[in-house]
């Protein structure tokens, strides 16, 4: 795989290349490529980023890129001199955009389909039209900015008026690998809620929803509820139970994860679906709040139903009991039990 011009160490390339791939909010897969130098180059480990791989799987393929005759190590390989983290320079290998498209053919990950399925559109463009381009960058005079296009939608989730919990499944989707349909989505779905519950009051939401659902409390024990009394769609719904104080915690854990959204936008960091799962551990960690590890002690279907059955003996006493206007109208007959009885006219002779 050595070559003469792999031998060479050349300075850093020109900042600002850049190889990302991600969805937009109507599910096409998008490219951006910023090019330096007139081409991009990126290491193994950038590379196992990108098509979320471990970074020996990156190395094989491209050793049987280059065995195979596919590419040739030179003019595909380069040594450039990057400051790692410790603050020393060392002399690392990249590879140019030909590596990086035939490794995105080879890999078997979610994000090497997303690629694929990328190339193969642009591939038929190009066979059936003999040329291809892309619009968005065109009407854009340039191409819009994934991060830019990111920083405002990260705004727009801040300001919406919407459940702490939904503003925080909005950011996941914000994830340049986000497919809801794969199983870290699913998984994140199913945990997020318990997590974040867990984390302000220690207690699952089928957990806060069978232990505070009574029938024989004030409004059954919600705190709060849609219409002008509470109904039955209402009981099943956790965050209708939480105190004032469970509810700031929750919208403080949703504000650190808007900052940090932002933050990562701005130091033009992409953040995957997985990363954001093992944030939201790290928020509650960072908050020295107990993490949940397991599912919880009651199903959320056992919940539901017991504050249903709560709900309906809840109705049961209401019915029960005299309506308001039946109040005033029974305390209105007493008040006219009370009056003097009305003097007789005396007729005049």
């Amino acid at each position: 795989m050595r070559s003469a011009a792999s031998d060479k160490t050349l300075p850093i390339p020109a900042p600002g290349g850049e190889f990302l791939l991600y969805q937009t909010d109507d599910g096409t897969t998008r490219l951006q490529v910023r090019i330096a130098g007139e081409t991009v180059w990126l290491t193994q480990r950038l590379m196992a980023e990108l098509f979320q791989k471990d970074v020996r799987t990156i190395n094989e393929h491209i050793r049987n890129v280059f065995e195979e005759g596919e590419l040739m190590p030179d003019p595909a390989i380069r040594k450039f001199r990057i400051t790692a983290e410790d603050g020393k320079s060392y002399e690392t290998l990249h590879y140019n955009l030909d590596v990086i498209i035939s490794v995105g053919y080879r890999v078997k990950s979610h994000r090497g389909t997303q690629f694929r399925i990328w190339a193969t559109q642009r591939l038929r463009e190009y066979i059936v039209k003999g040329f291809t381009l892309d619009d968005e960058r065109l009407k854009q005079a340039g191409g819009g900015n994934y991060f830019d296009e990111l920083l405002a939608r990260i705004r727009d989730i801040r300001s919406a008026e919407k459940v702490f919990w939904r503003k925080v499944l909005e950011i996941y989707a914000t994830s340049i690998d986000y497919d809801p349909r794969v199983e870290a989505s699913q998984r994140f779905f199913a945990t997020v809620q318990n997590k974040m519950h867990w984390a302000a009051h220690g207690h699952t939401a089928a957990e806060v929803i069978a232990e505070r659902a009574d029938a024989t409390k004030p409004n059954m024990g919600l705190t709060s509820w849609a219409g002008r009394r509470p109904r039955k769609a209402d009981v099943a719904v956790a965050k209708n139970y939480l105190t004032a104080t469970e509810l700031e915690e929750l919208n403080l854990i949703v504000s650190m994860y808007l900052d940090f959204a932002e933050l990562q936008a701005r130091r033009r960091r992409p953040m995957y679906m997985q990363d954001w799962i093992a944030k939201l551990d790290d928020f509650m960690r960072a908050g020295e709040r107990e993490i949940l590890t397991h599912t919880g002690k009651v199903s959320h279907e056992l919940a539901a139903a017991k504050a249903e059955t709560e709900f309906d003996t809840y109705r049961t006493q209401q019915l029960a009991e005299p309506s308001q206007v039946e109040t005033d109208f029974e305390e209105a007959v007493e008040r006219l039990k009370k009056l003097p009885p009305p003097r007789k006219r005396k007729h005049n002779p």
